[in-house]
């Protein structure tokens, strides 16, 4: 049996630094886990023929990574990207085993609180490609978010507040 968190949201809400955040709970706990980044699972130029939204390759990437982790012995595992939440059926897919416990967290902001997070973090030619993305983003994630969804407001919330919050959640 495995364990899975999922932490979703558009950009500039936090996801990755909560992940981090949940990672270190985990491990002052002495809880044994392993973390993905999802974003690192597709970043392919052009996109693999066939494969124009990067699902596969992110497919086949998340399972050669957790073989690995499974090959010494991890059933639970941390996973953040803007739409792990709707790929929660992929996900499990990848890590192969079908007896596996999934938490959606679905990470969200004011648009105020996300303009001022990218901007402070965008030092390159795309923030505004990046506000609009998420701002679309932050839409579609609302609307198809599986009912069973944790949703989080962030504004006004530290990361470790955040992290011990889903950690109550899901341990």
């Amino acid at each position: 049996m495995y364990d899975v968190l999922l932490i979703g949201g558009p950009s500039g809400v936090g996801k990755s630094s909560v992940g981090w955040e949940v990672a270190a709970l985990l491990k002052q706990r002495d809880v044994p886990h392993c973390f993905i980044e999802g974003d690192t699972m597709d970043q392919i130029h052009p996109a693999p023929p066939g494969d124009p939204h990067r699902s596969a390759i992110t497919e086949r990437n998340i399972a050669a990574v957790w073989a690995n982790y499974a090959a010494v012995g991890q059933t639970r595992l941390i996973y953040t990207n803007t739409v792990s939440i709707l790929e929660a059926p992929m996900i499990v897919r990848a890590m192969g085993e079908p007896e596996t416990r999934v938490m959606c967290v679905l990470l969200t902001a004011s648009e105020e609180t996300v303009r001022e997070r990218l901007t402070g973090r965008e030092i390159g030619s795309e923030l505004d490609w990046h506000i609009e993305r998420s701002a679309k983003m932050a839409r579609r994630l609302d609307a198809q978010a599986p009912e069973e969804t944790v949703r989080i407001l962030t504004d006004g919330l530290t990361v470790e507040q955040i992290a011990e919050d889903i950690c109550a959640k899901w341990l």
